[in-house]
């Protein structure tokens, strides 16, 4: 069946991609495989086809296996804890940082008040918990920088002179016509990504920005305002990997705070999370009689999937699981039973190091 309906990649409302193929010829984005043998100790996420296309990114390659400084970007919206999706983003922003990038870590909470309509009171106190978790995770702060975006001048003085770069029927184009405030985040988030660029840290400097797809709007915005400013910033434009959107665990095509079945976060209790993954959507066949003699079908099941993108480090073990399900030899109770157990170990152990980092949060976002 063909597909005429264009893919519509939406930051500030909610995007399905049936088919990440057509993404390389619909915006412009590069397939990441054919770069992968050339990648020093590439990512679970990269050998996995999970970070499945860049801009640009051959830059920041020349600059990892040059050992040449260059710096990686990216960020949270303070709207609540973290899950599943911004831990594949704070990881990756870790694994740049361990190949000798300079890492920023932004805190959207403009971007939080505008779409979100939280007060900057909120998202600060929602904030320490995030930056806790990103320090629990391994982010080092010696060799990186976390902000609000509401409090570094910079950025915001980077939007101001980007408004002459704009026009209201260009916003319209990428964004959809939406308030004044978006379209005001949106050059702010600009500012964020160019802001290692600047000659106070270093700049310029290739910069790569890791996001899931549905971000991919703020990068063709950014990369246009770093063309048009070149001459007075001398910006490299910056590069991008993106990966693929997790399912929610109900089956949805999304993870959303909309529908609690659908995620869990890193600050859940071992009962609730049990509960979610017990219940989560899977490829499995009606009766245990059909499953052992049809197989699963892990290329639609959650658990799967969830395991590929966090929780089964080896690669071996992945074929593994995906051979025990197409042949029946392993059934979708058993398999969220060993999964459970996995993600309570990792929860647990993750709320431990996070609480130790709380007083340090708070201090970072104080001073920056």
């Amino acid at each position: 069946m063909t597909h005429n309906k264009k893919t519509v990649l939406d930051p500030f409302g909610t995007t399905i991609v049936e088919d990440y193929e057509r993404l390389y010829e619909e915006f412009g984005i590069k397939p990441f495989k054919p770069l992968l043998d050339q990648m020093p100790n590439p990512s679970m996420l990269m050998r996995r086809g999970v970070i499945f296309g860049h801009r640009d990114f051959e830059r920041v390659l020349d600059a990892i296996r040059n050992r040449e400084k260059f710096a990686v970007m990216s960020g949270i919206k303070p709207t609540g804890e973290f899950h599943l999706g911004t831990l594949m983003t704070a990881r990756e922003i870790i694994y740049f940082q361990q190949h000798g990038a300079t890492a920023f870590y932004c805190i959207a909470d403009v971007e939080a008040y505008e779409d979100n309509k939280i007060p900057f009171e909120r998202s600060e106190r929602i904030a320490v918990g995030n930056v806790a978790d990103l320090l629990a995770l391994g982010f080092d702060v010696k060799r990186g920088y976390i902000y609000r975006q509401m409090r570094e001048q910079r950025v915001k003085d980077l939007a101001i002179v980007f408004g002459r770069g704009v026009t209201l029927a260009m916003m319209k184009a990428i964004y959809g016509e939406r308030h004044i405030g978006l379209y005001l985040s949106a050059l702010i988030q600009a500012g964020d990504i160019l802001l290692p660029q600047l000659e106070e840290f270093n700049g310029p400097k290739p910069t790569v920005v890791p996001v899931g797809v549905d971000q991919d709007a703020h990068l063709r915005l950014c990369r246009d305002l770093a063309f048009k400013f070149r001459r007075k910033y001398k910006f490299v434009l910056p590069s991008s990997t993106y990966h693929k959107i997790m399912k929610g665990l109900d089956g949805s095509p999304k993870m959303s705070k909309r529908e609690p079945m659908s995620y869990f976060t890193l600050r859940e209790k071992p009962g609730s999370i049990t509960k979610k993954i017990s219940n989560a959507f899977t490829g499995g066949r009606p009766t245990i009689k059909e499953q052992r003699e049809l197989g699963g079908v892990p290329e639609i099941c959650c658990i799967y999937e969830m395991c590929m993108y966090h929780f089964m480090e080896n690669d071996q073990d992945m074929i593994n699981l995906y051979h025990d399900c197409k042949t029946g030899k392993i059934l979708c109770g058993e398999d969220k039973e060993r999964t459970v157990k996995i993600v309570l170990d990792f929860v647990k152990e993750h709320q431990r190091k996070r609480r130790k980092y709380m007083g340090q949060a708070r201090e970072i976002l104080k001073i920056g």
